[in-house]
Order: C-alpha cells, then sequence, then structure tokens
C-alpha cells in the first residue's frame, strides 16, 4: 500500500465557500494506426495535436477565472494500443524520491518528459491546477516477481500540476478495464494532496465501481474532492457515465469532477461537476464536439448535503419506512429461490414473475401493471419494495426488478440492486434492454432490504436527464427513495448497492 500526501497550501481556505472549477470533456484526435509500431518523435508529433486543444481550453478557463481543470482518460495518446505500440507514447515519471519538480522550469532534468513539461506549463501560465492522464514508464529490477518480462512497468497514469507547474500528486490506475498495454501497480496507491479548497485525491475510470482506491480515499483518508478522469462507454440502464457520477457524488456527500472523453460511435459521452446537492454535466450523443464545463464547487461538500439526506423522515407519499403490509403478507418470489422468506411464500403471485437480462445479469422482475399500487420482489437475501403512481399514463412497460449476486461480464463484482426501468417495448423480455426517452411520469417510493451499506441512489429521466431523490436515507436494514414532481418520463430509478465485502467471497 502506498499513500501519497503532498501538503501544498496545506491549510484549506476556510473564508472561500466556493471555488471555481473546470471539467473539459474532450474529442480526442485517435491513432488510427495505434497498434502499429513507432518512435517517438512520431508519437509527440500526434500527441501535440490533443495538447493543443488542452492548451486552448487552459486558456478558455482561465478567462472564466477557474482554479483547477481536469481532462479526461487517455485524452492525450487515445486507444487500443499495444503493450509495445504505447511505449514511444508513454513519458517518464520519476519516483517521489526525486522530487520536487517542476517540469516547465526544469526541462533537461529527467528525459522522455515532453508531456509532462507541456502539461506544467499549461499550469504556471495560467496560474491554474490542471490534472490530465497520460501513459507512463518506470524501469524495473528484473528480480522483483512483478517486474514485466521488458524490466518496465507501464501505468495509465493521472498526474496533478500546481498553479505555479510543480508536479504534487501521481497516481497510477488500480482497476484496470481490458487495458492490456499497461500494469496494474505493484500497491494499491492512494494519491491525496491538499489545496487551498480542499483535500483532493484521484481516480480514473473503472475504479469507481471499486473500494480500493475510490471508497478508501473517502472513508480512510478524508478525502472530499475527488478528480476523476475517465473514458467511459455508457450503458443504460444502470451505468451511465453521469448517472454513477451523480450518484457517487450523492451517497458519499463530496464533490466529484469528472471529465470524460467524447466519441459519439463508441458511445463515449457524459461529464460532469457534482456535489451533493447540484450538477453540472454534459451528456450529447448527436455531435462530435468536445465540450468545457465550468461551475462554482462547495469548499466543504458535507454542509452542502442534498436536501432529502435524512436518517428518519416522513415522506411525502406514504411512508416506506413502515413496511408491515409487505412484510406480513407472502413474498413475491422467484421458484427456483430457496431462502427463507421465499420458502415461506409458497406459490402466491409467481405467475406475475419473470426474468430478464440486465446489465448481463440474471435479475427477476415483476411488471407494474396497474396506474398506481404496490409491488414487491426478492431475490436472494434482498426484498425490493415498490409503491408508484403515474401521473401521464401512456402505452409503456414498466417493471420492478432484483438483482443479488456476483456480476461476472466485463468485470467481477458484488451487486444488490433495486430497480424500476422502463422497458425497451411492451414484452417483458426487453426489460432491462437500453432506454433513453420515456413519457410516464412517476410519483415513487422504492426501498430494499440491503444487506450492504454502500447504496448509490440513481434517478434517471427522458434525455438521459439526472434527478436527486425528494428523500433517501435508511431505517433499520432498509435503504429507501422517494421522488415527486417529474416533468419528464422516468427512465430509470434504483438503488443500486455494490457489496465490496462480498467481492471475493462470491467467486
Amino acid at each position: 500500500m502506498q499513500v501519497f500526501y503532498c501538503c501544498y497550501m496545506a491549510q484549506v481556505a476556510n473564508a472561500a465557500h466556493y471555488y471555481t472549477a473546470a471539467v473539459y470533456e474532450h474529442h480526442v484526435l485517435l491513432n488510427h494506426n495505434s497498434k502499429a509500431l513507432s518512435n517517438r518523435t512520431f508519437a509527440l508529433e500526434f500527441m501535440a495535436k490533443n495538447l493543443d486543444i488542452y492548451e486552448q481550453q487552459v486558456g478558455a478557463a482561465a478567462e472564466r477565472g477557474v482554479e483547477i481543470i481536469v481532462f479526461p482518460e487517455d485524452g492525450i495518446h487515445g486507444f487500443n494500443y499495444s503493450r509495445a505500440s504505447i511505449f514511444p507514447f508513454l513519458d517518464y515519471l520519476p519516483p517521489p524520491a526525486l522530487l520536487p519538480w517542476n517540469p516547465c522550469v526544469e526541462q533537461k532534468r529527467f528525459q522522455d518528459t515532453e508531456v509532462l513539461q507541456r502539461l506544467s506549463c499549461m499550469a504556471m501560465k495560467s496560474d491554474m491546477f490542471v490534472v490530465a492522464n497520460l501513459g507512463t514508464k518506470r524501469p524495473c529490477d528484473p528480480v522483483d516477481p512483478q517486474c514485466p518480462p521488458d524490466e518496465r512497468y507501464q501505468f495509465n497514469t493521472d498526474v496533478v500540476f500546481s498553479d505555479t507547474g510543480a508536479l504534487i500528486a501521481s497516481y497510477f490506475k488500480h482497476n484496470l478495464y481490458f487495458e492490456f498495454s499497461f500494469d496494474t501497480p505493484p500497491e494499491v496507491q492512494y494519491a491525496v494532496f491538499d489545496t487551498p479548497f480542499g483535500r483532493c485525491g484521484l481516480l480514473t475510470c473503472f475504479d469507481i465501481l471499486f473500494y480500493e482506491p475510490t471508497v478508501s480515499l473517502i472513508e480512510k483518508h478524508q478525502v472530499n474532492h475527488l478528480l476523476y478522469p475517465t473514458a467511459w462507454m455508457n450503458q443504460l440502464p444502470l451505468l451511465s457515465s453521469i448517472q454513477i457520477q451523480r450518484a457517487f457524488a450523492t451517497r458519499f456527500s463530496v464533490n466529484l469532477l469528472a471529465a470524460n472523453i467524447h466519441h459519439t460511435t463508441l458511445g463515449m459521452t457524459g461529464s460532469g461537476i457534482f456535489s451533493p446537492s447540484n450538477s453540472s454535466y454534459h451528456y450529447d450523443m448527436d455531435t462530435e464536439h468536445g465540450h468545457l464545463i465550468v461551475a462554482k464547487v462547495p469548499v466543504n461538500p458535507s454542509k452542502e448535503m442534498g436536501p432529502g439526506h435524512d436518517e428518519k423522515v416522513s415522506l411525502k407519499y406514504g411512508d416506506p419506512l413502515e413496511t408491515s403490509h409487505f412484510l406480513t403478507s407472502a413474498q413475491v418470489c422467484d421458484k427456483m429461490d430457496k431462502t427463507e422468506h421465499c420458502m415461506e411464500a409458497g406459490e402466491n403471485r409467481q405467475e406475475t414473475l419473470f426474468h430478464a437480462t440486465m446489465m448481463y445479469d440474471n435479475f427477476t422482475f415483476i411488471p407494474l401493471e396497474d396506474n398506481d399500487g404496490k409491488v414487491h420482489v426478492c431475490a436472494g437475501s434482498l426484498c425490493c419494495y415498490l409503491t408508484y403512481r403515474k401521473h401521464n399514463v401512456s402505452n409503456e412497460l414498466y417493471s420492478l426488478g432484483v438483482f443479488d449476486g456476483l456480476h461476472t461480464v466485463h468485470g467481477t463484482y458484488s451487486l444488490q440492486i433495486c430497480a424500476l426501468v422502463k422497458c425497451g417495448g411492451l414484452d417483458m423480455e426487453t426489460c432491462g434492454q437500453e432506454v433513453t426517452d420515456a413519457n410516464s411520469t412517476i410519483t415513487f417510493q422504492l426501498w430494499g432490504r440491503f444487506s450492504t451499506m454502500h447504496i448509490y441512489p440513481m434517478i434517471v429521466t427522458s434525455g438521459v436527464t439526472l434527478h436527486l431523490p425528494d428523500h433517501w436515507g435508511w431505517k433499520d436494514q432498509n435503504c429507501y427513495m422517494n421522488k415527486t414532481g417529474l416533468e419528464l418520463g422516468l427512465v430509470t430509478a434504483a438503488l443500486y448497492g455494490r457489496y465490496y465485502e462480498r467481492d471475493n467471497t462470491l467467486r
């Protein structure tokens, strides 16, 4: 385990309640011969094209008073490289023992640092913190059992430059997503550094779904500003980029500055600046242009918690904390479910249940057959409950789904999910398909009896627009949320649980 604390201007400016931040969703210029071997000269000439755009955006941000800007993952060199073909695109990143270092001022101190130098100069000239992602390399000792055969480490790397151009933090991505050109670092890193506007931490893309290092940054290292370069391919109904970004900031009452790649042909869009109670985001699947987001961000996000984050609250439409009308009746369970609560249920209402694949997982669903009512469904150890009322009734199929188990496609991790989703059509087999638009506006309360405390509340409406719950929180084993007054059709309302403790036990 490695913890990198940088105490640059460690005293947080308590007098200022907000700072101005920016994230840039970059339409990256791609190397269409990324598997071909090249040399350093070609690599630098290619990367300069993307860096030119970065420099323009830093200048535009500076004119708007931005104090920190975040750029996306893979935004400088692109992606789809082999281990050998990416090598000329990698900068040398000196280890912490050789710091401090200002690459813009000390350009000849280390070789193969041209990209770092240029980023450093952007920060220094704009008087702004600059966060960027690039590929880096370091030699390793052959006696190191984790040293690759070519005797070098290649890392997917985030770097931070202070407003003077000094390199003050770096982070090697830990949870790689089919990135065969990069190595998993030998140890988990916790990249933590202090700024005039608070304690910040670094994570990258797929990291957001795992406890290490992401949740540890918050729960063990007191980080409340997360800087998040990503190259995220959207997947509704549960894992579009801004959907998980918004839910993460809500769950932990932190600020999340998320910069994504913009490439609609690859399903990549969705960046934002999220605090517990506010969102400034960009989601555009119609054009191929980059986009700069600028927003005021609270220095102390815990004081800006969303309006309905309560431990105990009397909700507006009924009260999901009083579940006796469900718990004393027979449970709606799958015929193959042998858990105690389902064994007691007998055959009651089993005919209304069906299975469908959502996000590659086998969900158990129950349809919403009426314009208002109560439904519930169980699977494994998780029971989900819903009260609802449709206000703009249209010919659309909605279902309540439950999943309690191990996700094994495109990553392996344990989930507990209660999700109300609009189906792709009127057939039950379409439930779980990707949907971006809906007409039915629904008032609802959703809750579940979860075994994990790490629940992420999500509400997405037509056009992939985001909403915060009116209220959400815990009562005993029930995590709940409610929402009234939606003006757009509901696409997804989910309590997305990550059962981190169970990741290894179910393998």
